[in-house]
């Protein structure tokens, strides 16, 4: 089969389109057939090496995808061969965890693409208890945008933040892959969101989402127009995936007893901030990194319920993997990217 594969850390370049074995399913996996690969930034990370070295070469990165039933390892039952389907971007690797919730506190939990080889490849075998029927209706292109970044923001806006209806709710970098779905989850449990960018021309993209305030950073302070917004009290959860020196203004923008959510780190991974802002507000700082596979679940139903949709920006062959790459850490990406294995 075709894959695309790193034989070492670097830049895009590293990524080379090759020839590697097609996988055959063990007991209690299936092989997919891999119609699009989604692209996140996450694999822009691991594949110049900045997040963990410890990945055996050559390695094959990608941890979503949209495709098809193609093998069905011994002891499987409930899917049909061509049927669709979706993979999860992430479960454990040994049996003895799979009841483990949620799935990411699992000690044998990986991510396709990190632990075990990933989805920029024409197949992929995984474990049959993490498999989805593809019951969206949309086309593949579109699912593959989906798993990672709609089952990581589940876990990180109902889950961790604990995001409800009429909650006042601030999301940064909208038109981010993953601010763009935090801001359709939120709303699908009917909250009101504010949302940041840092260019007029992706207002509209915003407000389209569903946002109900959009902020330009590049020309307002988001504290005060979050507070203005909520009548001075703060957002009741704040959505942090940029870390560096906004996650301090975040804890501002708050409420008291507020919830601010640490997700991400393109801003910076190290942060300093007067802890006064945190205790006398009383408010809360939680982490969240992956998902369980039930938010997986959850938010293909809304998916299915038309209340959360795609955002496609480019498909693009999986020849192209490392401009796809390139695309991500310049950028230059309004929603998500996918690869598409069989297209030349």
């Amino acid at each position: 089969m075709k894959a695309a594969v790193i034989r070492e850390f670097g830049d895009a370049d590293v990524l080379k389109l090759e020839d590697v074995d097609t996988p055959k399913a063990k007991p209690g996996h299936i092989v997919i057939k891999v119609l699009a690969a989604g692209v996140n930034r996450l694999d822009h990370y691991l594949r110049e090496g900045s997040i963990t070295q410890d990945i055996p070469m050559p390695h094959v990165l990608g941890a979503d995808a949209a495709g098809e039933v193609a093998e069905i390892g011994d002891g499987v039952s409930g899917f049909d061969i061509g049927e669709r389907v979706i993979p999860a971007p992430g479960f454990p690797t040994d049996e003895d965890h799979y009841d483990i919730h949620p799935t990411s506190l699992a000690p044998s939990f990986t991510l396709p693409g990190m632990g075990v080889w990933g989805t920029y490849a024409q197949y992929i075998e995984v474990p049959a208890r993490f498999v989805v029927r593809d019951e969206t209706g949309l086309p593949p292109e579109q699912v593959a945008t989906l798993p990672m970044v709609l089952a990581t923001s589940v876990r990180a806006v109902k889950e961790v933040g604990g995001v409800k209806a009429r909650d006042h709710v601030l999301v940064h970098a909208a038109t981010s892959g993953s601010g763009s779905m935090h801001i359709q989850v939120a709303k699908a449990l009917g909250a009101h969101v504010a949302a940041t960018i840092r260019d007029d021309s992706k207002a509209n993209f915003a407000k389209e989402l569903g946002a109900d305030l959009v902020i330009n950073t590049s020309k307002e302070d988001f504290v005060a127009r979050v507070q203005d917004w909520t009548e001075g009290r703060g957002a009741d959860v704040v959505i942090d995936n940029l870390g560096g020196d906004i996650l301090p203004k975040s804890i501002e923008a708050a409420r008291a007893q507020g919830v601010i959510v640490a997700f991400g780190f393109t801003a910076g991974p190290e942060v300093t901030f007067d802890i006064r802002t945190l205790f006398f507000g009383q408010k809360q700082l939680r982490g969240t990194m992956a998902n369980d596979f039930q938010d997986l679940v959850w938010g293909l139903e809304q998916v299915k319920q038309g209340k959360i949709k795609p955002v496609l920006d480019h498909a693009l062959p999986l020849s192209k993997a490392a401009d796809a790459h390139r695309l991500i850490a310049n950028n230059q990406v309004t929603g998500n990217l996918v690869l598409l294995p069989w297209v030349a």
